[in-house]
């Protein structure tokens, strides 16, 4: 077997009919860092122009394409494969949501096991046969009332959950390094705040309200979650609020 760092699902298309489709599932692929794929019996032949201008520069999976005359031949050396179907009820396998297939899948490469995943043909899908050479089913929840989606779309869909399986990237992240402000920075700017708001007499009117404003003025900076600029920025707000208005010049307007 291979070693597990090397091991990622084949991509087989059975007797896929569009070049065009070939190569959008191949970039489809690529942005999931899988460059495995393999074709058995395209309608219009190996190579295809029209699927490399669609590939938009997946040039690496396009270059490694292997093509097969059955999907026996396709899936000889793999260890476990599932096919993609939306026909569900006439077949007695074990059927797996996207999500879950790339969880076993992941599995499998730990231990070393080569897999691959059958995608049917444009019009019908996957026939019975082929079906009955997969492990699994993988079928893909959708609405109900429209569950069309094109060979290209599969691909991604089940592309996309085998790179989630294994990617480690924060579900939330800050995009710069900028640090979140300290205590300090939020209670010098809660104190300019209040200060200039009793040099205007904010409070003149409500001084027995005044603990309770500033506490939920408080809370509320708290739950904004501000960044040390954010602070700076607010800083500069009080300030430009608290300069005394300058005087209009109306000579200009004097006849």
């Amino acid at each position: 077997m291979s070693k597990s760092s090397d091991v990622m699902p084949a991509i087989i298309l059975v007797e896929p009919q569009m070049g065009e489709n070939i190569g959008a599932a191949a970039r489809a692929m690529l942005n999931f860092g899988l460059t495995d794929l393999r074709l058995v019996k395209p309608r219009d032949g190996w190579p295809n122009d029209r699927a490399v201008a669609m590939a938009s520069r997946a040039d690496v999976v396009l270059e490694n394409t292997r093509v097969y005359p059955t999907t026996a031949a396709a899936i000889a050396d793999l260890h476990h494969v599932f096919a993609t179907t939306a026909r569900t009820r006439d077949v007695i396998k074990k059927i797996a949501t996207p999500r879950a297939a790339a969880g076993e899948l992941r599995a499998f490469a730990g231990e070393g096991a080569a897999t691959g995943i059958l995608f049917g043909k444009e019009s019908v899908g996957l026939s019975r046969d082929d079906v009955t050479l997969a492990d699994a089913i993988i079928s893909v929840p959708l609405n109900p009332d429209f569950s069309s989606i094109n060979l290209a779309q599969a691909v991604l869909l089940v592309g996309y959950e085998w790179f989630q399986s294994g990617d480690n990237t924060p579900g939330t992240q800050v995009l710069n390094e900028e640090r979140p402000a300290n205590k300090d920075e939020l209670s010098h700017l809660f104190a300019r705040i209040e200060t200039e708001l009793d040099a205007r007499g904010y409070f003149d009117p409500i001084m027995s309200r005044k603990h309770v404003i500033l506490r939920n003025m408080r809370n509320m900076f708290q739950r904004l979650g501000l960044m040390e600029s954010d602070v700076r920025a607010f800083q500069g707000i009080v300030k430009g609020l608290s300069m005394k208005l300058k005087e209009k010049n109306n000579d200009g307007d004097r006849s």
